[in-house]
């Protein structure tokens, strides 16, 4: 029996169940302060027998095993989750072996382990949502360096025609901040859910987001792209994703058919949940070779 906590900016998930993706218990927290989230946590995990818990948080966050402040989220923009010891407060209340990485880092893992990469040595996992991050799983092992990737606040070309002025706190105009929910909100005048029917919002979004996906490839080649989040419910976004795409590209390197090769997450929703409890069994595995 596992535990996994998917930890975004705007709601936690915890679920309980095994390395095969199968859930038998789940709950949905809002985060707000961690005096008030973190104890509805603890008391959800307290009714199992739980042999590890995998953690996929919002970052940034400190994945380096030999740092002092392993196991924190660090310079996160939501203030009071600020150099929060996010390990420190579960082990508090567990003893058993914690798996730690990004949230997108563990959607990355899950589509790789069990769905649309499955099966493939590489790929990349990209959540376009409230921000913008991404993982990448290459031959089984999540990608790191010095830390975690953060490619959502790469820098990206203005659109001719685009005037606003970015949203990212860090940056304001890398792709985080003109292509991540909060961005298209304050750009358009309403939530992305409500501008379905503007196709201008939707070829924006697809300028700004094959630019992102132009460098990913450039640089990690991966076997499939997986794109999820809220943003990305918006199915519209897809078609100018490929047609800006193919465009930037210019037949430079070949790329198989973009609608397969490009696709939504398998696991939909579950993605994220389901690669902390992964994250969670490899931490027990590490835990049984020590």
């Amino acid at each position: 029996m596992l535990g996994a906590i998917e930890a975004g900016g705007t709601k936690f998930i915890c679920a309980v169940g095994d390395e095969f993706g199968n859930i038998v218990d789940r709950i949905q927290i809002p985060t707000t302060i961690p005096e008030e989230t973190m104890p509805r946590v603890i008391d959800f995990f307290k009714g199992y027998d739980l042999e590890a818990i995998g953690i996929g948080s919002f970052g940034p966050i400190d994945v380096n095993k030999e740092s002092p402040t392993y196991g924190y989220i660090t310079s996160s923009p939501k203030t009071a989750w600020k150099n929060y010891p996010f390990i420190k407060q579960i082990k508090n209340a567990f003893s058993v072996p914690i798996g730690f990485n990004t949230d997108v880092n563990a959607a990355a893992l899950a589509e790789s382990t069990l769905g649309a990469a499955k099966g493939l040595d590489s790929c990349l996992y990209i959540t376009i949502g409230t921000g913008i991050g991404a993982g990448a799983c290459i031959q089984g092992k999540l990608l790191q360096g010095l830390s975690h990737p953060e490619m959502g606040h790469i820098l990206v070309k203005r659109h001719p025609n685009d005037v606003y002025q970015g949203k990212c706190p860090y940056h304001l105009d890398c792709l985080e901040g003109l292509a991540a929910g909060p961005g298209i909100e304050e750009r358009w005048g309403d939530k992305g859910i409500n501008l379905c029917e503007r196709g201008e919002v939707w070829d924006l979004e697809g300028y700004y987001i094959a630019q992102a996906l132009m460098q990913y490839i450039l640089i990690l080649s991966p076997q499939k792209i997986i794109l999820g989040g809220g943003v990305m419910n918006q199915k519209q976004v897809f078609p100018s994703i490929y047609k800006y795409l193919q465009k930037l590209m210019n037949h430079y390197v070949f790329l198989p058919e973009l609608s397969s090769y490009i696709v939504s997450p398998q696991l939909e929703d579950r993605a994220g949940i389901i690669g902390s409890l992964l994250l969670a069994y490899k931490a027990l595995q590490d835990e049984s070779r020590i």
